[in-house]
């Protein structure tokens, strides 16, 4: 894993001048508002050794005043084996974006073996391959047992290369009130943005095709991609739940999404 640990530069503070806002969800709606979002399902270890299934269900998938919430649920069987559920949306195919300023308003679970994540996707995936030659934008992924820090990373190439900053509190915690998470993408340029700023940049990545060899750059941040937002249980980086973790109070809630996007 490649990490820059990066702290924010003076004055670099995430401007929307030039940018329009073309799409947002406030959750104002008594429901998930299907015409905007596909809910996905998956079983458990679908990808990283995940522990839980993605489910269509209120119990994991609801609006509460007038936030998004995606949470986990434990069910323990009379055998003393454990499963869990929890929620992942994505926005494929209804609202797909070439470059722009994403950015939600979140707060996160604390527990150990949570790992929210608001991401991207390309909506092609096929075009250079699949992951992670097709590449990934990962705008916020907050670990619960450390819930002072938010990573941005990208994926790419073949072999399997990532790019990932970090940034973290002073003072405190991502579990306990909402911060702003946020990337500006655009031609050449990926960076990431904390509560108004910037934390992280990166220009340099590639992408390989098997049998194309190289794709020219900026492939393959030069393409469409949609938006995900998800609460996974377990896996290779969080880890499994343990003792300490409280499945009841856990939740990933998101206050608002927003895009912006240039006139060109």
């Amino acid at each position: 894993m490649e990490n820059k640990m990066t702290v924010p530069a003076a004055g670099k503070q995430l401007s929307y001048e030039g940018y329009t806002l073309r799409w947002e969800d406030d959750f104002n709606a008594p429901a998930l508002n299907r015409e905007d979002w596909n809910v996905e399902l998956h079983e458990p270890g679908w990808v990283n050794h995940e522990l839980q299934a993605y489910i269509d269900s209120p119990e994991t998938i609801f609006i509460e005043n007038s936030t998004l919430v995606l949470k986990p649920v434990e069910t323990k069987q009379s055998d003393g084996t454990i499963s869990y559920v929890s929620g992942r949306v994505n926005t494929q195919h209804k609202h797909d974006f070439q470059y722009g300023i994403f950015e939600a308003r979140i707060k996160v679970p604390a527990g150990k073996g949570f790992l929210p994540a608001f991401w991207m996707m390309p909506t092609e995936e096929e075009r250079y391959g699949q992951w992670p030659r097709c590449g990934e934008i990962d705008i916020m992924e907050v670990l619960g047992h450390d819930t002072a820090k938010t990573y941005g990373t990208i994926h790419y190439g073949n072999p399997h290369r990532q790019s990932q900053g970090s940034f973290a509190l002073t003072s405190g915690d991502f579990a306990k009130e909402y911060h702003n998470y946020a990337v500006r993408w655009e031609p050449g340029q990926i960076s990431w943005y904390l509560d108004g700023q910037l934390f992280f940049s990166e220009s340099q990545w590639y992408s390989v095709t098997e049998g194309r060899g190289q794709v020219p750059y900026p492939a393959p941040f030069d393409q469409p991609f949609y938006i995900i937002l998800n609460l996974a249980v377990g896996g290779d980086w969080p880890g499994s739940p343990d003792e300490t973790t409280d499945m009841s109070k856990a939740a990933l809630w998101v206050d608002w999404v927003r895009v912006y996007q240039k006139e060109n």
